[in-house]
């Protein structure tokens, strides 16, 4: 039995039982889960092991890779920008980075890069993995590029181009990378631990993560045998040339190797944060509200930020999502406490979002990579905050 270390208040513990469940019967190996109320911590959970093949322990203090989870990180960062009146949503990106307007892109909005509806989802020819690590070799492809659709017509999860193209934002704006602007604004006035570009020196705090393939290859099963609503994204996953594959296929090679130290230490704002679940809890609570008199966003910027942009079928993801400016909202595939909830998603489970009608903040992370249908530990743990919430 795995043991859970850390507290949780009163009212609370069927989070706590759904965290051990995780472990006991829903295949976590090594795990974190934090959730803030009104700005103080009420759940800080952790337990199992941190690199499984040499059975180091998960501490308070190891960091996990959270992938997508840290598009709500970088969205975060962007709307501070905005509140300070130094980035407007609704001009065209090509104000702030003139490069950009190549290939017929003069009229994209800053907004649209957020809300994955620019059509810049894959590349016609992949960047070299050491050059699109390096950041200014990717940016360069990506102001070349054409759209692979009319930009504002539709949407489709842009899963690693999205870093490269508002993180350039961001560094065109601010003076700074993403990962420096998000250090100095964010993470240091919290005390966060959480970085967008791991430090040298922290390297040996970061869990190993590993994979679990799914139970079932979809990609065998024959397409009469699918369940209807999935025979669209398999048809999808077979074909080498869909938006599904290609938008994940922008570098060369294709896999990238997230336990490799070059690959944590580089700057990608789509899919690279390395923090704690406690980190991403505080960070959304100080988005809703005060923590430890810091707020980051004002109530007007939460609601404009969390505004429904896109909704519908994905152009990626072949299945229903729906996108604020830069953060995911609730879908049934997306589990979150209530309606107004936002926040993102990571590949293989991470989550983390806010709920501003709960004053409620919530970190998960974790180093079995999962994902897909088999996946049920982030949705049994916000079911269990639920029942807590009442």
């Amino acid at each position: 039995m795995t043991t859970i270390n850390g507290e949780v208040a009163a009212g609370f513990e069927p989070v706590r039982e759904a965290f051990a469940a995780n472990f006991a019967e829903n295949g976590d190996v090594g795990a974190a889960v934090c959730v803030y109320q009104d700005g103080r911590p009420v759940v800080d959970l952790w337990g199992g092991v941190a690199d499984p093949e040499t059975g180091l322990p998960w501490t308070r203090d190891t960091l996990q890779l959270v992938y997508s989870a840290t598009k709500g990180a970088t969205a975060t960062a962007v709307h501070m920008l905005v509140e300070r009146g130094q980035l407007d949503l609704d001009a065209p990106v090509a104000k702030y980075w003139p490069e950009f307007a190549e290939g017929g892109k003069v009229d994209i909005t800053v907004r649209w890069l957020l809300s994955h509806q620019a059509g810049l989802v894959a590349l016609d020819q992949p960047v070299p993995l050491v050059e699109a690590l390096a950041w200014h070799p990717m940016v360069a492809a990506l102001a070349a590029q054409c759209p692979q659709w009319t930009p504002g017509t539709a949407h489709g999860y842009h899963g690693r181009t999205w870093g490269w193209l508002v993180g350039e934002v961001v560094r065109r704006v601010s003076g700074r990378s993403p990962g420096r602007f998000f250090a100095d604004e964010i993470a240091g006035p919290l005390g966060l631990d959480f970085f967008i570009g791991l430090p040298v020196r922290e390297r040996d705090r970061v869990s190993w993560m590993v994979y679990q393939p799914p139970k079932v290859d979809l990609t065998t099963v024959p397409p009469e045998d699918l369940p209807e609503e999935l025979r669209d994204l398999v048809a999808a996953w077979r074909d080498p040339n869909s938006l599904s594959n290609r938008a994940f296929a922008v570098t060369d090679p294709t896999e990238i190797d997230f336990n490799s130290p070059q690959v944590q230490a580089a700057e990608l704002p789509a899919s690279n944060g390395v923090g704690t679940a406690r980190s991403l809890a505080r960070m959304y609570a100080a988005v809703i509200g005060e923590v430890d008199g810091v707020r980051l966003l004002t109530p007007e910027t939460v609601a404009s930020a969390t505004r429904e942009q896109a909704s519908g079928k994905d152009q990626v993801m072949v299945v229903p999502s729906r996108f604020s400016t830069g953060y995911m909202l609730p879908t049934g595939d997306n589990p979150m406490t209530g309606p107004n909830a936002f926040g993102h998603t990571g590949r293989g489970g991470s989550l983390g979002f806010a709920d501003p009608e709960h004053g409620i903040a919530f970190g998960y992370a974790m180093n079995n990579i999962i994902g897909g249908p088999d996946d049920v530990r982030a949705m049994s743990l916000v079911d269990a905050l639920c029942r807590s919430l009442g």
